[in-house]
């Protein structure tokens, strides 16, 4: 059955919301990371998640993520060694504030060395951002010498010229969806809100990878479900999925975040940052009629 399913899924990476605890809480956010928030995988999720991904027979890359992942630093090995003796290629994504020193950055990063294909460091205003020598400049060096790819994830501040020095080939603009929706969205110029007619950034349907959460959600989008794996497996979830019966994709795959306002009839502004701000906020009003499709409260704001 799996095999039937590989053949016509597109699904080739899970990326693994380990913990939503993180040391920062930043402004642009997408799952309202921060250190109150203490929802975290355990062993046995990390475990199952993996079976689903076999028996999917699709799936080649496991990203492990938060919130911030060394944060729970024996979770973080074990999984990443499970996934790898699994098959997997594997990647991190950190905002490397473990790295007070390069000694301490070889010293955490050593059992990753020929196992993890992708270190994803976070390196921005947004992440601690200051003159001289920074942690993420360190877990760089670290992991160069140890011989594992490594790359900077930089968000530009809106409206404003970022300070920090930057170490990207490229980077990435705010998307006004988690936090970001409510903090940063009044700092740029708005834009006509019938005009997004589409979604920009997301695969709807036909999904390369999804995120999944503590609880088992798969995010097509952060807070925007297609199943539960713990309740369903993965190869059942992908082989009835059917997005233009969904109550919130279908509408958006239509018509973008002016079909989803227009069909649910939710009261909206003139004016939006962007399309992620209009699809974010009204699907924030759609949450108590479609609980199990748009969660965890995490993903908009509540403490989980």
């Amino acid at each position: 059955m799996a095999n039937t399913v590989a053949q016509a899924c597109s699904l080739s990476q899970l990326h693994l919301l380990v913990t939503g605890e993180c040391n920062f809480e930043c402004d642009h956010c997408f799952v309202w990371g921060g250190p109150t928030q203490s929802n975290t995988m355990t062993r046995e999720t990390i475990e199952h998640i993996l079976d689903q991904a076999e028996d999917l027979g699709t799936i080649e890359w496991i990203y492990f993520e938060g919130g911030e992942p060394f944060l729970d630093y024996p979770l973080l090995r074990f999984g990443v060694q499970l996934a790898t003796e699994r098959g997997f290629k594997t990647g991190i994504v950190s905002n490397a504030y473990w790295a007070t020193s390069i000694d301490e950055a070889l010293e955490l990063l050593k059992p990753f060395a020929g196992v993890v294909e992708d270190l994803s460091i976070s390196d921005d205003a947004y992440h601690g951002c200051k003159e001289g020598p920074r942690e993420t400049t360190t877990a760089r060096e670290a992991a160069r010498q140890l011989g594992i790819p490594v790359d900077f994830i930089s968000i530009s501040g809106p409206g404003a010229e970022d300070t920090c020095q930057q170490q990207a080939d490229e980077e990435s603009t705010v998307c006004y969806r988690g936090r970001a929706a409510v903090k940063l969205a009044a700092l740029v110029k708005p834009k006509p809100w019938d005009q997004f007619t589409q979604c920009p950034w997301e695969d709807l349907r036909n999904p390369g990878r999804v995120h999944v959460d503590s609880l088992g959600n798969l995010h097509i989008c952060q807070g925007l479900s297609i199943g539960n794996l713990v309740e369903r497996p993965l190869a059942e979830i992908m082989r009835n999925y059917d997005p233009d019966t969904h109550p919130v994709i279908g509408p958006l795959l239509a018509g973008g975040p002016v079909e989803l306002v227009e069909r649910h009839d939710l009261a909206h502004s003139e004016v939006y940052a962007d399309a992620c701000h209009l699809c974010y906020l009204s699907r924030d009003k759609l949450r108590q009629k479609y609980p199990d499709v748009l969660t965890p409260g995490q993903m908009y704001g509540m403490k989980e």
